[in-house]
């Protein structure tokens, strides 16, 4: 080996292996053996650092060398081989980034705004309030500010709510009839329909609910309005329909509730410079629903949706709710209303949902005949017509367990022999819980199985199942049993004939169903879905019908009553009997004729119940509604109008359903979405219309929380991307979050 000659400067300071460092008129020199590799001045702290961590990422030292010879920290050091080793030299030498801008509070940005609207530039706003440029330009493009270049005409002419206040109330025509011209022309029939115009507004009430718009569109509100029509007027069909879905979506119940709410600020959001008032309101919906059959409309959207989800429309539930009349235009039939265990007068709406609990269309029905008739006669055509992705007739014969699809209801309709119908006839496989289940399997047949549910959770649960034979001859079905094992040992069975499925999938529907019960009482609550539109009633229309006989109803009623009292009286007579049995006493002679009494009592009873009993079987159960005694005949709620604002809720339901969706994407405790959905309804917005490009710019104001921030923001980046017009208009609707960070 050649022997290195000391070739290095006279006073150089050994630091490890062969390296060696010398200063000299301030200016650091490394050595690496004989050659001069690096020198840096010795204020150049940049390129020390650079140089240290490439030595030691070379192994030509290590950093505890580095630490002692120039008495720098441990931490300093290893800061620096960190980033030496993720960036290289370049990381040392390009310049530090600055804050930015900084923020403005919000007392400042209403100053800042005025003179933005003054007409004031960016350069004389920074000199006169001595703010930095990049801290304006942060806010203006974070949409905190706005400039009148952006929107020439919307920004200097936009009122807020104290202005729009008392200017609605100076018109001679009503509050807030702004538009005379028109409103003159319609009373003289001469329009048909104002035209939707946008009006520059700050803090508009109820602003939020036009986030809605995308998803209505999307459900389809719009699009098959076209079979309805009113007359001349200055309200049109678009404004009744959008008046009545923000009605929904904001809690406003019932056309009377209008009255309580600015007519001004909820007409600026469908285009008009005001809502109708409740009479105009109820006049124009008879007059649409007369136009055209909203039954018709409710289907035709039906068949859309499903088209639409046809993942979710293989699963259907049918279910049954009551809806009770306490008015005084008809007596109803009564019937039972199970969430409060009374018989009440009424009509009985028979809904049929999807797997999530969103609607597909509702039967409503003035004389209850029971699920199963409504199912056989109005559902189930009504489905085989509508349901997409059936198998053909090929397939069902190839395949002779395949089904068409699946019906889920309650205990209520479970019955074989209409299990074995639906099959037999028309292939459709039906699942419901067992009825009187009173055996109990072996708990080793049940297995821990993951169950996955339709709306994404997974549960676990134990399983088991069978094939069982329902009935007896001829109506006898074979099913396949599935049941879930508690840990209490209770056993929950579920049969079906959906013979392809495995348990978990059938046990994920069945326990699915009772999203219908959550919807049920979510539109009560919410919506106020029981609540008639307009009060009035029409004569029954087929007076084929069969009805209770009231003869019937009231023997029956009658042998209920006796054999109640009967049991009574029995209980007391057993009781005396002990008394009797149990030996002599100074009260036996009083025991024994209270005993000879009751007994009298039962065999009056007895006697009366069979008499009962035997006039009860010469009376028909039902008869003909033509048949009924006139007292006894009774009329119908007004169907139309009620099916088109059931319709219109069903739809509002669907739209606030996805709106919720989008926002649980973003949101810690997901069952905040939906209320969080039903705040962001009712907020309020900056409305700014941009007459030259055609875009209706709605600012939403911040949310109570950062976290409720991103989750609405979240929802107008989706919006957005939708690209969604105004109905009836070309106006693309683009939505802002105020104060968003850039």
């Amino acid at each position: 080996m050649q022997i290195l000659l000391p070739l290095i400067p006279a006073g150089a300071s050994h630091i490890a292996g062969s390296l060696n460092v010398f200063c000299h008129e301030n200016q650091w020199s490394y050595f690496l053996g004989a050659n001069l590799f690096y020198f840096h001045d010795v204020n150049d702290l940049q390129s020390f650092k650079a140089i240290t961590s490439s030595l030691i990422d070379t192994g030509c030292c290590k950093k505890k060398d580095i630490v002692r010879f120039f008495g720098v920290s441990d931490s300093s050091v290893k800061r620096s081989l960190k980033k030496f080793r993720k960036h290289g030299f370049r990381a040392f030498y390009q310049p530090r980034k600055g804050r930015g801008g900084s923020v403005l509070a919000n007392s400042v940005l209403e100053t800042v705004q005025e003179r933005l609207y003054q007409g004031a530039t960016r350069s004389e706003i920074c000199e006169e309030f001595g703010i930095k440029r990049d801290t304006l330009k942060k806010a203006i493009y974070s949409g905190r500010l706005y400039e009148p270049s952006q929107f020439p005409q919307a920004h200097n002419n936009r009122t807020n709510k104290s202005q729009r206040s008392q200017q609605d109330s100076v018109w001679s025509m009503g509050t807030a009839c702004e538009r005379e011209d028109e409103r003159i022309l319609a009373a003289l029939g001469a329009l048909h329909g104002a035209a939707i115009e946008f009006k520059p507004c700050n803090d508009l009430s109820f602003g939020g609910v036009l986030c809605a718009l995308p998803a209505l569109e999307v459900n389809g509100l719009f699009a098959f309005l076209q079979r309805f029509s009113l007359p001349q007027g200055f309200y049109d069909v678009i404004h009744i329909v959008l008046v009545l879905a923000y009605m929904a979506l904001c809690r406003i119940k019932s056309p009377e509730r209008l009255r309580f709410e600015s007519p001004g600020e909820l007409g600026k959001l469908i285009g008009l410079d005001r809502v109708p008032e409740a009479k105009t309101l109820r006049k124009k919906i008879k007059l649409i629903c007369e136009s055209a059959d909203a039954r018709e409309w409710m289907l035709e959207l039906s068949k859309f949706y499903m088209e639409q989800y046809s993942q979710l429309a293989g699963v259907l539930y049918v279910d049954g709710h009551v809806r009770t009349y306490h008015g005084g235009q008809t007596k109803l039939p009564r019937r039972y209303v199970s969430r409060q265990r009374l018989c009440l007068r009424g009509t009985t709406d028979y809904y049929v949902n999807d797997a999530l609990g969103q609607p597909f269309f509702v039967v409503s029905k003035a004389v209850n005949q029971g699920m199963i008739a409504v199912l056989k006669n109005e559902i189930v055509p009504q489905l085989i017509e509508d349901v997409p992705t059936q198998p053909s007739e090929e397939e069902l014969k190839v395949n002779p367990l395949l089904h068409r699809f699946i019906m889920v209801f309650d205990r209520e309709a479970s019955s074989n022999k209409l299990f074995k119908e639906m099959w037999t006839q028309y292939r459709i496989a039906c699942m419901s819980y067992q009825k009187n289940v009173k055996d109990k399997w072996a708990e080793t047949e049940f297995i821990e199985t993951t169950v996955s549910m339709p709306d994404g959770e997974t549960v676990e649960m134990k399983l088991a199942e069978r094939g069982t034979l329902l009935g007896n001859a001829p109506n006898s079905a074979w099913v396949k049993e599935v049941r879930k094992l508690k840990s209490c040992g209770h056993q929950t069975s579920v049969v079906t004939t959906a013979y392809t499925l495995s348990a978990d999938i059938i046990a994920g529907a069945m326990f699915s169903r009772w999203s219908q019960e959550n919807f049920f009482a979510y539109m009560m609550r919410e919506y106020n879905i029981d609540r008639i539109l307009r009060y009035g009633v029409e004569e029954f229309p087929d007076p084929k019908t069969q009805v209770i006989n009231p003869e019937y109803r009231r023997l029956d009623n009658h042998v209920k009553s006796l054999t109640s009292r009967h049991s009574r009286v029995n209980a007391e007579f057993r009781a005396a009997e002990l008394k009797c049995d149990s030996g002599p006493g100074k009260n036996l002679e009083k025991a024994i004729a209270r005993k000879s009494r009751l007994l009298e009592e039962l065999e009056a009873f007895e006697e009366e119940i069979r008499q009962t009993k035997s006039k009860r079987k010469e009376v028909s159960h039902h008869i003909r509604f033509e048949d009924l005694p006139d007292d006894e005949k009774f009329n119908q709620l007004l169907p139309g109008e009620k099916a088109f604002s059931d319709t219109i809720k069903l739809l509002a339901y669907r739209a606030e359903t996805a709106i919720a969706s989008t926002l649980r994407e973003k949101l810690g405790k997901q069952d905040d979405a939906r209320r969080l959905a039903c705040d962001l309804m009712r907020s309020e917005v900056d409305l700014i219309p941009d007459e030259a490009n055609k875009e209706l710019h709605i600012h939403l104001h911040r949310m109570a929380n950062p976290q409720a921030d991103r989750a609405v923001k979240n929802l107008l980046e989706e919006l957005n991307k939708t690209e969604t017009n105004f109905p009836a208009t070309d106006w693309k609707l683009v939505y802002h979050l105020i104060g968003e960070s850039s």
